[in-house]
């Protein structure tokens, strides 16, 4: 049985925010059940840890909670967030303007360690 879920984000597209809050959700559920998670920002899904941001995106047309606050939840229950440090750069995403919950900076290749590890279930969005 997986003690640990490792979430990779990387085709996410932030145009379509009915698809951002389930990433989210599962990882605050993962975490709850007592699994370590981590969850991978690549590509345009960097953009989501910038300040303002993800503030301003809701996954449901009734606009009852932002993607942010989705992202919140999952970071107090125990969700790690790593940024991809390319990504960072391609997106304007800087430590200055990154949302507090940005926990560091890792690349592939700490990803595909994480993955080929026993006890480890990977998702990816």
């Amino acid at each position: 049985m997986a003690e640990k879920i490792v979430i990779m984000l990387l085709n996410l597209d932030l145009d379509r925010p009915g698809t951002l809050g389930a990433p989210f959700f599962q990882a605050t559920v993962a975490a709850a059940m007592d699994l370590e998670v981590e969850m991978y920002f690549a590509a345009g899904t960097t953009r989501l840890l910038r300040q303002g941001v993800a503030e301003n995106i809701y996954p449901g047309e009734a606009r009852e909670k932002s993607v942010y606050s989705f992202m919140q939840d999952a970071h107090e229950a125990g969700c790690r967030f790593y940024a991809c440090a390319g990504a960072m750069d391609e997106n304007g995403l800087t430590l200055d303007n990154a949302v507090p919950e940005l926990d560091g900076m890792r690349g592939g290749g700490a990803f595909i360690g994480e993955v080929v590890e026993d006890g480890v279930a990977t998702l990816t969005y």
